[in-house]
C-alpha cells in the first residue's frame, strides 16, 4: 500500500526539500547581496557596478503591443542611450516605435530567431568592448524599480557571471475567466518555485540552476564570447546559456527577489500550450545536447528531470485511478466486472482515498495558500479545485516533449504568445491625474 506521504514526496518532490533546506541556510548565513566587493588574487576589489556599465539588448518580433511599455520602463532605470533593440524580422511597427523611444535599433534581413538575433546584435552593436554587463531582456517585460539595485550587487561576488531576474506576471489587461486561471497558475509556480528552488539553487555555497531565464537576465560582458549562444537545432536559447555557464565553469549564476520584472504571460489555452511545449522542448534538446558530467550541476539536473518524469506520470494516472477507485461506489456490481475486477483489486491493494487526499490533494492546496500569501494574492484561493487539472496538462506537455525533442531539431524562429496592451490604471477619483498605485 502506498502511504500518503509517498505520494507526497512525488509531488512535492526531493528537490523541493533539497533547495528549500538550502534556501533556509542562505537566509541564515546572509546574501553577499550588499557586501564589499571582494579582492581577487590580491588586487584590489573593482568599483561596484552601476546602471551605466550596463547595456540593454531587447530581441523582438513584431512586439508593436507591448514594446513601448517595456522602454518606457527600462528607460526610466538605464540611460537611453544603453537601450538597444534588435527587430528579428517583424512586419508591424515594432522598429518605428523603439526610434521614437530613443533607442539604438537594427533589424535583422530576415526572421533568424531569437538566439540568432541576439548574437547578432550582440555583435553589430559592439556590445561587449562597450559595456561590463549585458542584459536581456524580453520586448513584454517591464522592470521594475530596485532591479539593478539588487541584481548589480551579486556581481559584487566575482565568481558570479549571471544574474536571473525575480519574473513576476503582469495582471494589467482585462482577463477572461479562464485568462485568469492561466495567470494564476504561473504566478502560483513563480512564487514557490523562485522562493523555494531558484532561491535555495543559486546560494553560493551550493550554486546548480536549471536557467537564467530569459525575460530579464543580466550577464557578464566578459564571459558571452565563451558561450555558445547559438548553437543549430535549439528552440530556445536560456537552458542553453545557463548549461554553458555551468559545464564550461565559466562561473556562478546570481539571484535575489528584489530584482524583479514584470511579464505577461498567456491568457488563452492555445497560447499557453504553444509556450509551455517550447519550453519543455527547448529543457530537452539542451539536456540532448550537453553530455552529464561528474560536477553538482549534473546530479541537480539529473534530481530534477527525474522527479519531473515521475510526477508527470503520476498526475497523469490519477484521474484513471480516481475513476477506478469511484466506480464501485456508483454502480455496486462493478467489482465483479470482467477485466475491471482485476484492476480494481490491483489498484485497491495499493492505493486508497485517502491516500490521494492526504497525498496530493491537500499538499497541492498546502502550495496555493503559501504562494496566495507570499503574493498578497487570495484571489490565487479562487483556482485551488483547478490548479491539480493544470498540473495534469502541465504534465501531458511535458512528457510529449521528450520524443519531440531528441527526434526533432528547430530553427529557432519563434512566436510570441498575443499581446495585450497595458490597461490603464484606474484613478483614485474623478479630476485626479495620478494614477493609483496596484
Amino acid at each position: 500500500m502506498i502511504p500518503w506521504w509517498g505520494l507526497a514526496v512525488l509531488v512535492l518532490g526531493v528537490n523541493f526539500a533539497l533547495w528549500g533546506s538550502a534556501g533556509l541556510a542562505r537566509l541564515a548565513v546572509g546574501t553577499r547581496a550588499g557586501r564589499p566587493a571582494r579582492a581577487v588574487a590580491g588586487r584590489p576589489p573593482r568599483a561596484r557596478l552601476t546602471v551605466k556599465h550596463v547595456a540593454v539588448l531587447i530581441p523582438a518580433h513584431n512586439e508593436a503591443v507591448v514594446l513601448g511599455d517595456s522602454l518606457a520602463a527600462i528607460m526610466a532605470l538605464v540611460p537611453r542611450r544603453n537601450v538597444h533593440v534588435v527587430s528579428d524580422g517583424s512586419t508591424d511597427d515594432t522598429v518605428a516605435i523603439a526610434r521614437r523611444a530613443g533607442a539604438k535599433v537594427i533589424a535583422t534581413r530576415r526572421n533568424v530567431g531569437k538566439a540568432g538575433a541576439l548574437a547578432e546584435a550582440i555583435d553589430r552593436f559592439g556590445l561587449i568592448k562597450r559595456f561590463r554587463v549585458v542584459m536581456l531582456l524580453d520586448a513584454d517585460t517591464r522592470v521594475e524599480p530596485g532591479y539593478f539595485e539588487a541584481g548589480l550587487a551579486m556581481f559584487d561576488d566575482p565568481d558570479v557571471v549571471a544574474v536571473a531576474g525575480c519574473v513576476r506576471t503582469a495582471r494589467d489587461r482585462a482577463l477572461s475567466v479562464t485568462g485568469d486561471l492561466l495567470v494564476s497558475h504561473r504566478q502560483r509556480i513563480y512564487a514557490i518555485g523562485q522562493r523555494v528552488l531558484k532561491f535555495g539553487q543559486t546560494w553560493a555555497r551550493t550554486n546548480a540552476t536549471h536557467i537564467v531565464p530569459g525575460f530579464a537576465s543580466m550577464y557578464r560582458a566578459e564571459v558571452l564570447p565563451k558561450i555558445e549562444m547559438n548553437p543549430p537545432g535549439l528552440v530556445i536559447e536560456d537552458f542553453n546559456m545557463t548549461f554553458e555557464v555551468y559545464q564550461k565553469r565559466l562561473g556562478k549564476v546570481g539571484f535575489t527577489l528584489g530584482a524583479v520584472a514584470v511579464t505577461q504571460d498567456p491568457d488563452n489555452f492555445g497560447d499557453y500550450i504553444r509556450q509551455t511545449r517550447r519550453w519543455a522542448v527547448g529543457l530537452w534538446q539542451t539536456v540532448r545536447r550537453h553530455p552529464p558530467r561528474a560536477n553538482l550541476f549534473t546530479a541537480m539536473l539529473t534530481m530534477l528531470l527525474l522527479e519531473l518524469v515521475t510526477s508527470s506520470l503520476l498526475f497523469l494516472l490519477l484521474p484513471l485511478l480516481l475513476a477506478v477507485l469511484f466506480i464501485p461506489d456508483v454502480a455496486g456490481g462493478a467489482p465483479g466486472w470482467p477485466v475491471f475486477a482485476q484492476v480494481y483489486a490491483v489498484v485497491t491493494t495499493h492505493l486508497r482515498l485517502s491516500a490521494v487526499l492526504f497525498g496530493i490533494l491537500i499538499p497541492d492546496l498546502a502550495l496555493t495558500c503559501v504562494a496566495a500569501a507570499a503574493e498578497r494574492e487570495p484571489r490565487l484561493l479562487l483556482f485551488a479545485p483547478l490548479y491539480p487539472f493544470m498540473r495534469l496538462v502541465d504534465a501531458a506537455i511535458g512528457l510529449s516533449a521528450i520524443p519531440v525533442a531528441w527526434l526533432t531539431r528547430a530553427n529557432g524562429r519563434w512566436r510570441s504568445p498575443a499581446r495585450r496592451a497595458v490597461a490603464p490604471p484606474p484613478h483614485a477619483c474623478a479630476g485626479e491625474g495620478s494614477p493609483a498605485h496596484r
